[in-house]
This record gives structure tokens, C-alpha cells and sequence, in this order.
């Protein structure tokens, strides 16, 4: 395990020099986790979680909450309806 002495800038900037973020994969614009343990500080990147969602599951979801919406519109109309 390869160890890096980094300095804390101005505002907590600190530069991740090119080896060490080419090592764990971090570009620019990459996120980046940071949590504080008991010795010190960890900094992990952020890698999006990639979840299976079956298709049918979704296309279920999307019609009942299109549905839902067209039951708030038809309540707002009736409302606004009964006003005149």
C-alpha cells in the first residue's frame, strides 16, 4: 500500500495528486464519500449503485401514478368548477 502526504489548502482544499487518483479511478468532477473514523478520515469514491428493476414493475408504477395525477386533475376541476 503506497502511502501520499497531502497539504490542506485554503478553504480545505486538498489536491489528490494524478497516481493516486488514477489508482482509485477518480476524475474530475468525480464524488467522492469522506468519513471520519475513529483514526482518522476516509475518502472513497462514489460509484452510482446499478439496481435490476424487472420492466413490468416500473411500467406498473408509471400507470398508477398516472393515474393518480388524473384523479388530482379531475378534483381541482370539479373544485374550481363548483366556484362559478
Amino acid at each position: 500500500m503506497k502511502r501520499f502526504i497531502l497539504s490542506v489548502r485554503k478553504k480545505g482544499v486538498v489536491i489528490l495528486p494524478k497516481e493516486l487518483r488514477a489508482a482509485v479511478n477518480i476524475d474530475e468532477g468525480s464524488k467522492v464519500s469522506a468519513e471520519i473514523r475513529d483514526d482518522g478520515l476516509l475518502l472513497k469514491p462514489l460509484r452510482p449503485l446499478v439496481v435490476r428493476v424487472d420492466p413490468k414493475v416500473v411500467e406498473e408504477a408509471l400507470l398508477e401514478e398516472g393515474e393518480a395525477e388524473e384523479e388530482k386533475i379531475r378534483e381541482i376541476l370539479g373544485t374550481l368548477r363548483g366556484r362559478h
